[in-house]
């Protein structure tokens, strides 16, 4: 019996990658595999020394490729059972990514002000991901701020620490599993409308400031 209910359990661990997957396709959001970490390797990738293990893409092709399709998604599970959960940005949303201790703060706040806040989760509680209505292509190419994915958040002299992903790149969403244990989970669970991102960008710019 203890044997039974043990498989039961690390069937249901390999499936909520799948699940939530599903999930976020419920809600019009594009998902693609993630590799992971465990094993012999700190990445499952093939790349040696992986810079960030269990945190980027299975292929090159993810952006063509995301999908809201259940039977894509399932099959690309099955196969995959402990990929982690890409979710393409500038498509549905953006995502502010700033260090913890700066969404603490803008979090604090927000419920001091009852400021419009939508998801928030949590990076293996190093970084807080903040989801907003996303900006598109603006007509204006100059109203519109990109987020290449080898951009470094300490190179953003105006908002020390922060990567405002939108077009072209992508976030890993819970229930997506770090190294050493760490996970990506949800301080504030998807649901409702997304807010407008230039409002919650002055809150975080200012909590960046102060962290």
């Amino acid at each position: 019996m203890l044997a039974v209910t043990g498989h039961r359990r690390q069937k249901a661990g390999r499936n909520r990658m799948a699940a939530a997957a599903c999930e976020y396709a419920g809600f019009g959001w594009p998902s693609f595999p993630g590799a992971h970490v465990g094993g012999d390797r700190a990445c499952s990738c093939d790349r040696i020394g992986c810079p960030d293990p269990g945190a980027h893409p299975v292929s090159a092709a993810w952006a063509h490729q995301a999908s809201v399709d259940p039977g894509v998604i399932e099959g690309w599970w099955s196969k995959r059972p402990q990929a982690n959960v890409i979710l393409p940005t500038g498509r549905v949303f953006d995502v502010f990514d700033v260090p913890a201790a700066a969404g603490a703060i803008a979090l604090d706040r927000i419920e001091r002000e009852d400021i419009p806040v939508g998801p928030v989760a949590s990076f293996g509680d190093e970084r807080h991901l903040f989801f907003v209505a996303t900006r598109g292509a603006p007509a204006d190419e100059d109203e519109w701020w990109s987020c290449h994915l080898d951009t470094l958040p300490e190179d953003v002299a105006e908002t020390p620490g922060m990567r405002w992903h939108c077009r072209d790149s992508y976030v890993v969403a819970p229930p997506s599993v770090l190294p050493h244990g760490r996970e990506v989970g949800w301080l504030r669970p998807p649901g409702g409308a997304l807010p407008d991102p230039l409002r919650l960008l002055g809150v975080l710019a200012d909590a960046c400031e102060d962290a």
